[in-house]
């Protein structure tokens, strides 16, 4: 688990005693996925008939858009890190990422973490540094 023990009130709903609005915490959601989409390709690559993470941040996206309700995106985002488990190197970390992003809809926090999953995709994609 990435969160901290003490969580950030910012990151935090103002419903759950924070003081993250609804509208900045959609926002945040719409990164998460603009994060997890730049690195999707490295999972589709590898799984191309593996819906899962691509489904994940539909979700996030529909959530932001009050079309479904959290549990829903928060479900997608689980099944999506099931199809990252079996992987390594870029294909996990994408999984991972769409995974996390579909679940900021749960937990802002998680924003942290898509963005987190999708540097370490990308850096696991990059060819190695030149001596």
């Amino acid at each position: 688990m990435i969160l901290p023990e003490v969580r950030d009130p910012r990151l935090v709903t103002i419903r759950r005693g924070g003081t993250l609005a609804d509208a900045d915490h959609r926002s945040l959601a719409l990164r998460a996925a603009t994060c997890a989409e730049h690195v999707l390709p490295l999972f589709e690559a590898e799984r191309p008939a593996d819906a899962r993470p691509r489904e994940a941040i539909a979700q996030i996206r529909a959530w932001t858009r009050g079309e479904i309700g959290m549990w829903e995106s928060r479900t997608a985002g689980g099944h999506a890190m099931a199809a990252a488990r079996p992987l390594r190197g870029a294909a996990r970390h994408a999984a991972f990422a769409a995974g996390r992003a579909a679940v900021v809809a749960h937990v802002p926090e998680h924003d942290l973490g898509a963005a987190a999953c999708a540097i370490e995709a990308a850096r696991a994609a990059a060819p190695p540094a030149e001596a």
